[in-house]
């Protein structure tokens, strides 16, 4: 139903995902949706959002939220963020139950990661907020180097490296990119527009 990259260096955070999307119409049709999966909410972060694609919706109401709060860097953001979107989350799920019945496509992640000011040792940071428990309810958990939604092993453990080795945006980067692209050609649960961006010190900047 997507596919979700994250990375974190010492010199700043990678973020990928694809654009594919299924929902169910109102005769219990299974429909296949592009969306955007990538969001900015600040100059300083941004949050992927996987599985239903009612997370696109949530994620658009959170930038909002956090516009509206002047919050910029992601620890304060995190805080905000997690009783936001389980709201946000619970509110859907309460209207979807209405029609039709709690199906596993109601799942939703999504990975928040940026830069603070307020903690040099550990400028960035990345969490996944997902359906940990039962439904509707989000939990958080931080992530370390980095985590991809379906997990991808040998994936995380080559990004692990060279994180380790050097810490290049520009290598992790062309990793995630050349993993993706394989993913459209072989996985037809991902598909195009992917998405891509990165976070330094200097801000968000989406390639």
């Amino acid at each position: 139903m997507s596919q979700l990259i994250a990375c974190k260096s010492k010199n700043g955070i990678v973020l990928a995902a694809d654009g594919k999307a299924v929902d169910v119409d109102m005769n219990g049709n299974l429909i296949e949706l592009k969306v955007d999966r990538l969001h900015q909410l600040s100059n300083n972060t941004a949050i992927l959002n996987g599985g239903a694609a009612a997370g696109e919706f949530m994620c658009h109401s959170l930038k909002q939220f956090v516009y509206g709060e002047n919050l910029t860097y992601v620890d304060e953001i995190y805080q905000a963020a997690l009783p936001y979107l389980a709201t946000e989350y619970e509110r859907f799920m309460r209207k979807t139950c209405e029609i039709r019945p709690i199906d596993p496509i109601h799942q939703v992640t999504f990975i928040l990661g940026g830069y603070t000011k307020n903690d040099p040792e550990n400028p960035f940071r990345m969490y996944l907020l997902w359906t940990k428990r039962k439904l509707p309810l989000l939990d958080s958990d931080e992530i370390g180097t980095s985590f991809s939604v379906p997990r991808i092993i040998k994936l995380e453990h080559r990004l692990h490296q060279i994180v380790q080795q050097s810490g290049e945006l520009d290598r992790v980067i062309t990793v995630v990119r050349k993993e993706m692209e394989r993913l459209v050609e072989i996985d037809d649960e991902v598909s195009e527009p992917l998405s891509y961006a990165y976070i330094t010190e200097d801000g968000f900047k989406q390639l």
